[in-house]
């Protein structure tokens, strides 16, 4: 009996070690299953927030964002959107990349493809401006952008229709359309009004004058960031139709399509292994102070908007505006008085003379302003120099028109340089519309606080011209007035809705582009602009580099829109999302992946 109860006492002692252990086994199992699971983040819903201008400052931008919103909300994610004021839109969004989708408009126009270099290479994601604010990297993108600057005639075409294919495919932004800027002009005392403003306010040169008491040009706009900054390297102020091209010369200005001399009266190409250009200024250009300009003053530009500080800080501060064109630029140096020599880089003949057409800038004003900026004497912590904060009021330029006062937040007003050469020469070498100089001694700028109230002045003969667009809702109220014209132009300075890829999930290549399904440009054309707006899908449509397969039709969108007639279907916007690798909850909520 003993021995029986020592042998079933053993057993059951042995059964009862190898359940313990087995139990213990499981559990430790289980608790770490479970701790697995508790530190693992359980799927957030995604949330975009949009931000974009308020609709006194741009009503398309704010009504593109609410169309945005309702489509996303459709497709299952939570949307916000954000109106701010434009300088400090561009302070989030370009300078400190604060932002997870914003609406805007590109300066433009883009008639070079090489444009496409500082939007969408990589050198440029951590920058500040607008050269590739939306963070986007990708090494084939960066290869396709460095060879087109070296290519031309075929080859060039065929890897710039690469970059725009690649473009739609990757979506780092959405280029929506261009719109037609709708302005109202008097006609009693100017004439001549059809394209003054686009590209560039300098095409007020070629206006016509009606009547001999007309002296001062008067014109309205419900931007008033003219009246608070003059300072042409700063993005944040600077917008389509920027005033500050009357006030500051090119080498070279493009007209209709054709780069003529401006400052300069030719150039030569004086080397190729490096390509090596040779410019020469007309005689006699001043600057607005009474200063000569001269070969030093040009390569000093160069070298400024390459590095502000002018390597007097431990790395070098470019400028937020003409970043692409300025990088082509190896070297600048004076010749002599009148003869700049540019040194490029490995790129084309074609490429390099983009370079010719960023503004020149007096090297005795703005040698003083390469110190590391302050603000009221205190370090303001971020590696900016003098040179991109300051206001630049009184700028000094040598265009066409120079400073003559401001009233900040009311008027500006400029008026006509004499010793301009367009006022001194005979023979300039330049279209007939833009020789002679202005056909005003004053030009005006009336900051306006509505459309409304712009076309008014217009009528009631207290302006001559609306210098930027106005609402469509407005054009039977000009073709009603006396003595206005209704003048349509279409805008190089393209609509867009950018992503920021940097933060996920706008991060992911694949859930960009099926957000980009998500945009009908068909609807946003009629609902938004009333019309008056071309579609496009690249910011070169419009030019001989659009490859026909991405020219926007009705018929043919490019991207294939998830939803009926500017309706997002929930069920196939929930598909496309979950064949890219997301999921839904239970409130048909889109989650993180």
């Amino acid at each position: 009996m003993a021995s029986r109860s020592g042998g079933d006492v053993g057993v059951t002692r042995r059964s009862a070690l190898a359940g313990l252990t087995g139990g213990l086994a499981a559990t430790s199992g289980c608790l770490g299953k479970i701790r697995a699971l508790v530190g693992r983040n359980q799927p957030t819903t995604v949330s975009l927030s949009i931000k974009t201008l308020p609709v006194d400052q741009d009503p398309y931008a704010i009504a593109t964002a609410r169309q945005l919103s309702d489509w996303f909300e459709a497709a299952g994610i939570r949307s916000s959107i954000q109106p701010i004021t434009a300088e400090e839109l561009y302070r989030q969004t370009l300078i400190n990349h604060e932002f997870d989708v914003f609406v805007g408009q590109f300066s433009g126009p883009f008639t070079d493809p090489d444009a496409l270099y500082p939007l969408l290479h990589s050198t440029y994601s951590v920058e500040s401006g607008m050269q590739n604010p939306f963070g986007y990297t990708n090494l084939l993108l960066d290869d396709l952008l460095e060879r087109q600057r070296r290519e031309t005639g075929r080859q060039r075409t065929e890897t710039v229709t690469r970059i725009q294919r690649r473009l739609v495919q990757v979506c780092p932004f959405l280029v929506l359309g261009f719109p037609n800027v709708i302005r109202a002009a008097r006609t009693d005392r100017f004439t001549g009004w059809n394209g003054v403003f686009d590209p560039s306010p300098v095409n007020l040169l070629g206006l016509n004058r009606n009547d001999e008491s007309a002296t001062r040009l008067r014109a309205t706009t419900p931007d008033d960031r003219p009246t608070a900054n003059l300072n042409p390297l700063m993005s944040s102020h600077r917008g389509p139709s920027d005033i500050t091209d009357l006030l500051y010369d090119t080498l070279a200005y493009r007209y209709r399509g054709t780069l003529y001399p401006w400052a300069a009266t030719n150039w030569e190409w004086t080397g190729e292994g490096p390509l090596e250009l040779d410019v020469t200024l007309r005689e006699g250009l001043t600057w607005h102070d009474g200063r000569r300009l001269t070969a030093s003053d040009a390569a000093f530009t160069y070298r400024l908007l390459q590095d502000t500080s002018l390597g007097s800080l431990s790395e070098s501060v470019p400028t937020f505006r003409f970043r692409g064109r300025s990088s082509l630029v190896e070297s600048a140096e004076a010749v002599d008085a009148t003869t700049v020599r540019l040194q490029f880089g490995d790129c084309s003949r074609q490429t390099a003379r983009r370079v010719l057409t960023v503004p020149l800038l007096p090297e005795h004003v703005w040698e003083d302003r390469t110190d590391k900026a302050t603000v009221s004497g205190v370090d303001v912590g971020v590696t900016t120099t003098d040179a991109l904060v300051t206001s630049n009021i009184e700028p000094v330029g040598s265009g066409p028109l120079e400073f003559r006062s401001v009233t900040q937040g009311q008027t500006l007003v400029l008026e006509r340089f004499d010793d301009h050469f367009l006022s001194t020469s005979e023979e300039t070498g330049l279209p007939s519309a833009l020789s002679g100089g202005p056909a005003f001694e004053e030009f005006e700028l009336q900051f306006v606080g509505s459309d409304s109230s712009a076309v008014n002045l217009i009528r009631d003969d207290e302006a001559d011209v609306t210098a930027l667009g106005v609402g469509p809702d407005l054009t039977s109220t000009i073709g009603r007035a006396d003595d206005v014209s209704l003048n349509i132009d279409r805008s190089g300075a393209f609509y867009f809705v950018g992503f920021n890829t940097r933060r996920p999930p706008l991060t992911n290549p694949r859930f960009r582009s099926t957000l980009a399904r998500l945009v009908d440009r068909g609807t946003l054309s009629e609902s938004v602009f009333d019309g008056y707006v071309d579609p496009a899908v690249s910011p070169l449509a419009g030019t001989a580099w659009l490859p026909s397969d991405l020219d926007w039709e009705p018929t043919n969108p490019v991207t294939e829109f998830l939803g009926t007639g500017g309706t997002v279907d929930p069920e196939r916007a929930r598909e496309a999302f979950r064949a890219v690798g997301y999921r839904y909850n239970e409130q048909q909520r889109l989650l993180r992946s």
